[in-house]
């Protein structure tokens, strides 16, 4: 997805982008047969992304702006207009590469963050930004590249319907959405290793082995539109942002485009790419000129164009990638599920973790395959993005136990003993796996931060407030370089302001809805009101769509109008209600909100998305606003 391309979408174009894939892969396997691919070296490399925010801080759409002030070399855009992805130089395994790279990973975050300041703003490196709201995912906030525009076209034209997502954690989270703009509440901090062809399937079966157990150490994904979902809730939303499968369907099995994998990997890396080019459609087609065969011929190294492209577009979480330096090429395997933040520091850390897992167990179990069963192995990944270093892992042989331990026991040696191979710096080495190791002892992760920062405001403010003062808090702990093991819980004076928690009606609309059907009992409405203690209850049909609104004025006026004890009771909601009731979207400001209910002399708004009832608006929920502007009259007086 590096390269800007013009969306294609005849039959035409894909088939000949087709023809330019498989000769690709036809040129893929001669590369191997014949030895190209380069080997007796190690290099890593990696790929941060970054949160933009304003000053309340929420997403901030300004990512354009921001690369036009800074040197575009290491930077390029992300589908989202808030967001931003900085490329690291590749580095060989020797001397003092882990500290070399984050200070140049330093360098990075810290121009992007001086050309944010300027139009104040900030960056903020998080698995899921905590503030991001469902309104921030519309097609006006997609990066202006031809490549977004395509991708969202080609993912709507598989008909599958609406982006359904549904998430189930301490709280649970089900939504629908019209874009693929749902992937860009992921970031990620990817790393790349540089491994030969002959080593390549034993080194990617070792990956898939080691994946969980490392994310268990490394989630930093916890919180979505302010629902406390998994440790690494990113895995569940970028595969179902993704999923290209149709509901109507259920009777086949059809791979999802974001996946862990089926099976260890037997022969080559060429058997991932024939999967995925036998599983699933070709997204985005662009002109190929290079014809690989002929190039390989005339003694040239060809860049399998379409090969890269089609690969870009299918997300396995370690995804094999091909690519050339100093004109030899190479393969990698790709980790992705490492998120962004919670520091560069820590970043580093989970990279020499993975890395270093990655070497000791490839040399430590050649016979990996033959002593653990995939499936444990898939499983292992989907309990850490479930639950980090609270869950319970599988490994070789039959053993299980709980994630810290098995990384204190088991990971951390071997990635001690997998790097001691390479003339590394061993003071480098062990300050950051010390991190690791201090971070599961301490049994503190970003995601079980954040929670626990949750916790403790729950009550002390709306839950705009929180999760921005959340956002401000791990802004404020990254800029200080402090691992996060050693972070102190957010509070509630970082938020910057209450006015920013009161600019739109989703910040602070009521979500925890009263509802009842139509032909419910007016008596019914009446309990309701007394056992909540609310003055309002919403009415709906079958489909939740909103048709009408009980006040506790309408049930005074009901008595008051001399109703019989039994005809009160037997009366339908519907012949109370008020029909067609005034309201409002959750991106109404609350100035417009505020002039709705004067100009319509309404005490109460529903607010609805499409036609569904998704919150309400009352004059209490105005109330903490009355308080602080009253504070600050009588203080300036």
């Amino acid at each position: 997805m590096g390269v800007d391309v013009a969306p294609q979408t005849s039959p035409e174009a894909i088939r000949r982008f087709t023809r330019a894939l498989l000769r690709d892969l036809q040129a893929m396997e001669r590369i191997l047969d014949e030895g190209l691919i380069e080997s007796g070296i190690r290099r890593f490399g990696a790929e941060q992304e970054m949160f933009l925010v304003d000053e309340a801080w929420r997403p901030a759409p300004v990512a354009v702006e921001v690369l036009d002030d800074v040197d575009a070399e290491p930077f390029t855009t992300e589908l989202a207009r808030f967001n931003l992805e900085a490329n690291l130089s590749p580095r060989v395994l020797e001397g003092s590469c882990f500290s070399d790279m984050k200070e140049e990973l330093d360098g990075y975050v810290s121009r992007v963050r001086e050309a944010a300041r300027r139009r104040d703003c900030e960056v903020v490196l998080t698995g899921i930004l905590p503030t991001l709201a469902k309104s921030d995912l519309s097609l006006d906030n997609i990066t202006p590249r031809a490549r977004y525009y395509a991708l969202n076209e080609a993912m709507n034209r598989t008909g599958r319907g609406p982006y359904r997502l549904r998430i189930r954690g301490t709280d649970e989270l089900m939504i629908e959405h019209d874009s693929v703009m749902l992937e860009s509440c992921n970031t990620s901090f990817q790393v790349h290793l540089q491994v030969s062809a002959d080593e390549f399937a034993h080194h990617y079966n070792v990956s898939q082995a080691c994946t969980g157990p490392v994310l268990a150490a490394c989630v930093n994904s916890p919180l979505l539109f302010g629902r406390r979902l998994w440790s690494e809730t990113r895995i569940a939303l970028f595969q179902q942002s993704l999923d290209t499968r149709s509901a109507d369907l259920h009777m086949r099995e059809m791979s999802p485009r974001v996946r862990f994998g089926g099976s260890w990997l037997e022969r080559s890396v060429v058997e991932l790419f024939q999967e995925d080019i036998a599983t699933f459609r070709v997204l985005l087609a662009t002109e190929v000129d290079e014809d690989p065969i002929r190039l390989l011929d005339e003694g040239g190294v060809p860049k399998l164009k379409a090969l890269q492209l089609f690969n870009g577009t299918v997300y396995r979480w370690n995804r094999p990638c091909y690519g050339i330096s100093n004109g030899k090429p190479h393969l990698r395997i790709e980790c992705r599920v490492l998120p962004s933040g919670p520091t560069t520091l820590d970043e580093i850390a989970n990279t020499v973790f993975w890395i270093g897992t990655v070497l000791g167990a490839a040399k430590e179990y050649p016979d990996l395959t033959e002593r653990m069963d995939f499936d444990d192995a898939k499983s292992n990944f989907l309990a850490a993005s479930r639950l980090g270093l609270r869950s319970g892992l599988a490994w070789l042989d039959g053993q299980s136990g709980p994630a810290d331990q098995l990384i204190l026991d088991t990971l951390l040696p071997l990635a001690r003993h997998g790097l001691a191979d390479y003339p590394l710096n061993p003071g480098d080495v062990n300050r950051y796996l010390e991190i690791i190791e201090e971070r599961v002892k301490a049994g503190v992760t970003g995601s079980s931060w954040a929670v626990r920062s949750l916790g403790s405001l729950k009550k002390a403010g709306t839950r705009s407030e929180v999760l921005s003062a959340i956002t401000s808090a791990t802004v404020r702990q990254q800029t200080e370089g402090i691992p996060v093991a050693q972070w102190e819980l957010a509070n509630l004076e970082e938020t910057g302001g209450w006015k920013h928690h009161y600019v739109r009606v989703e910040q602070y609309m009521t979500t925890a809805l009263t509802t009842v059907n139509q032909d419910e009992l007016v008596e019914l409405v009446a309990y309701l009101m007394d056992l909540r203690n609310i003055r309002h209850v919403l009415i709906e049909d079958n489909d939740h769509r909103l048709v009408g609104i009980v006040s506790y004025r309408s049930i005074l006026r009901l008595m008051a109008q001399g109703r019989t004890q039994e005809e009160a009771e037997s009366m339908p909601v519907s012949e109370v209600m008020e029909k067609h009731p005034i309201t409002v979207t959750p991106e109404t400001t609350t100035l417009d909100a505020i002039r709705t209910m004067r100009s319509h002399r309404v005490s109460a708004l529903p607010v609805v998305k499409r036609g569904q009832l998704v919150g309400l608006v009352t004059e209490i929920d105005f109330m903490p606003m009355a308080y602080h502007l009253l504070e600050e009259r009588l203080e300036g007086a």
